[in-house]
């Protein structure tokens, strides 16, 4: 098994992938962490561990994390996963409280951890990636217990929030920012599962209706519904799912290594992910600010019904 944490900021694609994440053979969920971002930051923990009951997985400690992005408010998406951020389904709510430590510590132990048994845990960030920063230059150390950060957000060509930003690093562009230099600091690899390939997993509301018979079926069921009728479309991605798809199974995944940067300043572009495609074998000597220091991983085509049958399989 294949340990992981995810980083979260539940709304409906979250909990999709808290679904699969929780209930796939393959990976051993040692813990979920909340950061304010599609809703706010109460909101996302009752979600979170509302979607993990329903899973069966009370086991798995939920911590409180950020509130607020580092240097701006939150701006959640009640367009996008209803005011409760569950798509206002009136699914139970959890009584659950969360872990009392605070995120970053909880993310701090449970990697350091697994650093001193010799493990390493995959961090599949799916939310503002304030929680993150956080951890990496206030505990550097934990990184060594960190086997690769698989995080859903950026593009190289579409937005979301804007016509240049995904919302994820539009919400907190100097935590993403941050997180990409700590990475190229301490070697940490990491994958961009963007919004190039984000609505390529898609399942549809007949796949769907034979989902039934326990409540993470149901509930996930329930999900793709919702989604469909937010969408007006027959069917819907499972979102952020998908990244945790690619933990599972990366082979249906294609991604090329470019340089990345984020874009702090400009008026129509903040928060926009600056996949460097050029050919650096070639002379650029021209440009002043060079390479981006850290190269990541980007998707940029995925087995879209390679996935999701992977979701489904493990729903059901």
């Amino acid at each position: 098994m294949k340990p992981v944490i995810l980083d979260v900021d539940t709304g409906l694609d979250d909990a999709c992938a808290l679904l699969l994440a929780a209930r796939h053979p393959a990976l051993d969920l040692r813990a979920v962490t909340c950061v304010g971002g599609n809703v706010g930051l109460d909101e996302v923990v009752v979600n979170t561990v509302t979607v993990l009951d329903a899973a069966g997985r009370a086991d798995v400690p939920v911590a409180r994390g950020a509130a607020l992005p580092l240097l701006q408010p939150v701006r959640p998406a009640p367009h996008v996963h209803g005011v409760d951020g569950l798509g206002d389904l009136d699914w139970p709510k959890s009584a659950r409280r969360p872990d009392e430590r605070h995120a970053v510590e909880l993310l701090r132990d449970t990697l350091t951890t697994a650093a001193r048994t010799g493990e390493k845990v995959a961090l599949i960030p799916l939310a503002p990636m304030t929680n993150i920063a956080l951890l990496l230059r206030t505990y550097p150390e934990a990184a060594a217990g960190i086997s690769e950060i698989v995080f859903m957000g950026g593009a190289a060509g579409i937005g979301n929030a804007t016509a240049s930003a995904e919302f994820n690093i539009w919400t907190d562009p100097e935590a993403a920012a941050i997180v990409l230099a700590a990475a190229g600091d301490l070697g940490i690899g990491m994958t961009m599962y963007g919004l190039d390939v984000f609505y390529d997993v898609v399942v549809t509301l007949d796949e769907v209706r034979e989902l039934a018979g326990s409540p993470s079926a149901e509930l996930a069921r329930r999900l793709i519904e919702r989604r469909s009728e937010l969408y007006r479309r027959d069917g819907a991605t499972i979102g952020d799912g998908g990244a945790v798809c690619a933990v599972i199974d990366p082979a249906g995944l294609t991604t090329k290594r470019y340089p990345l940067r984020v874009e702090l300043a400009g008026s129509w572009s903040r928060g926009r992910t600056i996949v460097d495609t050029r050919d650096w074998s070639a002379d650029l000597s021209s440009d002043p600010y060079g390479a981006a220091p850290t190269v990541v991983d980007v998707a940029t085509a995925v087995d879209g019904r390679k996935y999701a049958d992977l979701w489904l399989e493990t729903v059901r």
